[in-house]
Formats: structure tokens, sequence, C-alpha cells
């Protein structure tokens, strides 16, 4: 399917999404951009924010996009969602193979709808590639072919993630430095850019930070504890998440095509989850699932510091230092005084 004439939830795109901005004649639109690790209490302050300023949330998370996965990528719960609106929450099946460029498209839209309500986007997630493409611009790569992506997809099956991801060694040792050897989603997304366009994936990367749409005036935050404290909410929210029934909804959703979505099934918990349907499922095989479970998403919360350690936007908010209170109001008062 061609990108000019796509349609998902909704919304109808007219022409490539990574050439739509947001443009406004004679002022300046203000917007949040809340990110943080993995269990660093994003949701409770992005609700305290909307109700605060009348905001509205615009998740920018790569797995909350799926409807059915709740408790597996901490989803903000229906009682949660109806404090404030919500948008990018459960807009795919898991047939649907959601990307960057459709989170860009998606987001573009959002905002612009909430700008029009005279309301203030607050764009909350931990997904550092999808903030970094609204607020830099989406991958400039060829859309996606669905009989190129198969095709690496069946070689990905039958080789395996190292073996393709030596080739995108070999054809682009720039990118390859930039992503992990066992990142199924990314290498497939590069051999598949670099056999339509016949260029390196790092051709297409962006060299400099210039805002896609400089007319949106971004406050960016990101949130976070000591890696000691974090890592202890880590252990504990996993805890929660099993108590809640996490396993029963991997049940459900490997009912519904979980494994045949290569980036879903590969989301943290959920990838252990289906290792651990794949043994014996003795005792000894649930508690390396559940040390693992833990495990994955403490080097997820690792690469989230690095990540926006890089984004020059961020001011960080160190919640042991500052207390959640203050954090607010620094936010809040960064917001109402900036132009």
């Amino acid at each position: 399917m061609n990108i000019s004439d796509r349609s998902l939830g909704g919304i109808l795109i007219k022409e490539d999404p990574r050439q739509i901005k947001l443009e406004f004649d004679h002022y300046i639109k203000k917007a949040i951009i809340l990110c943080g690790p993995t269990a660093s209490g994003k949701t409770e302050m992005s609700l305290y924010l909307a109700k605060a300023l009348g905001g509205e949330i615009v998740s920018a998370d790569s797995m909350q996009v799926y409807k059915e996965m709740d408790l597996g990528t901490a989803k903000a719960t229906k009682e949660e969602r109806a404090q404030a609106p919500h948008h990018l929450v459960d807009i795919c099946d898991l047939t649907h193979g959601f990307n960057v460029v459709e989170f860009y498209t998606h987001a573009i839209e959002a905002m612009r709808l909430i700008f029009a309500r005279n309301k203030v986007p607050i764009i909350v997630g931990g997904t550092g590639f999808y903030v970094n493409a609204l607020l830099y611009g989406p991958p400039q790569g060829p859309p996606s072919d669905e009989h190129v992506r198969q095709a690496l997809e069946n070689d990905l099956d039958r080789f395996g993630p190292e073996f393709l991801y030596e080739k995108i060694k070999e054809c682009d040792p720039i990118y390859a430095a930039k992503i992990s050897p066992n990142d199924r989603h990314k290498i497939v997304r590069a051999l598949e850019i670099m056999a339509l366009s016949h260029k390196r994936v790092s051709d297409f990367i962006k060299p400099s930070h210039t805002l896609i749409n400089p007319s949106i005036n971004y406050r960016c935050w990101f949130i976070h504890y000591s890696k000691e404290v974090l890592y202890q909410r880590i252990e504990m929210r996993c805890d929660q998440m099993l108590e809640k029934g996490f396993l029963e909804e991997v049940k459900k959703l490997e009912k519904q095509g979980l494994r045949a979505n290569t980036c879903a099934s590969q989301a943290i918990g959920y990838k252990q989850a289906l290792d651990y349907f794949d043994s014996k499922q003795t005792k000894q095989d649930y508690e390396q699932f559940v040390d693992l479970f833990k495990r994955a998403s403490k080097k997820y919360a690792k690469r989230q510091f690095t990540w926006f350690r890089k984004e020059p936007m961020f001011r960080w908010l160190d919640l042991e230092a500052l207390s959640k209170e203050s954090a607010r109001e620094i936010i809040l008062h960064d917001f109402e005084n900036s132009l």
C-alpha cells in the first residue's frame, strides 16, 4: 500500500507523512514532552499536569498503540484515561506493524486537534526513537514494502538476527554500531531500506538537531530516580504485573497473533513470557522467566538514560532530590512563564 493512500485509525494520509508539519501564523504554540525511564512515574505526573493545564495526553510509547497489550506496557487504566483525553493508545490490532512514520503522522494530527481546542498537548513516553522523530522528523527512508519485508522476516526466522545483523555490518557499519544485534525490528527495517533504496541507512540519518516544527515551543523534561531506587521500583512493578495476570494477558494475545508481530513479540516482558511458554514451565523455568523479565526491564531503563542524555532539549528532574510535588511545580512554572 502506498503511503499517499494509507488509512489508519480514521486518519487518511493524503501525502508523505514525513513532509507534514504544523505551521501557525504570528504566534508560537506550547507543548510539554514528559519522558523518563520505565517505572519513573510518568503516568501519574502527566495526569497531574493535564488537570492543571487543561491538557490532553499523547502517548509516545511504541507498544501502547496495540489493543489489549495493557499490563506489560504499563498502559494507563480506563479510570486514569477518564481523567484526561488520551491519544495514540489502543489504535492498532496486533496484525498491524506500527512504525515510527505512522507515529509521527498520528502524533502531529493529534496535536493539531488539541491546539484547535485550545488545549495543551502533553506528550508522554519512554520510546526515545519516537520522541526524536516528533522533534526532528521521522526517518527519511522509503516506505515499507510488504513483499520485501516478508522475505526478510522469513530470513530472520530461518537464520536468526545475528546473521542478518552481520549483513548490515558489512554494508553499513555506521548504522550497525547504533543498533543492537538482537533488535529484530530495526534489523529488518535497515535491510528493507537498503534493498529498496540501494543506499545505506546512515545516508538517511539527519546530522543535526533541527526542529521539524519550529512553530511549537516544546518544553521537554526527563524525570528520574537514582538507578538503585529505580531498579527497586522496576522489580516491584514486574511483581505487580504478574499478580494482576500478565501471563494470562500474554496467553490471550498469543492466540490473537502476538508471535507473528515481530515488533510486539519482542517487547519487554512479552518476549520473556513467550519463551517461558515454550519451556516445560517448571518452577525453575518460571523463576528464570521472572528473573529475565526484571533484568530486561532494567536494561531497557539503562538504555533510556543513555538515549535521553544525548537529547539537548531535555532538562532532567531528580525525583529523589526534588520530590514529585516540587518537580510538578517546576514544570508548571516553566510552562506558564515561557514565551
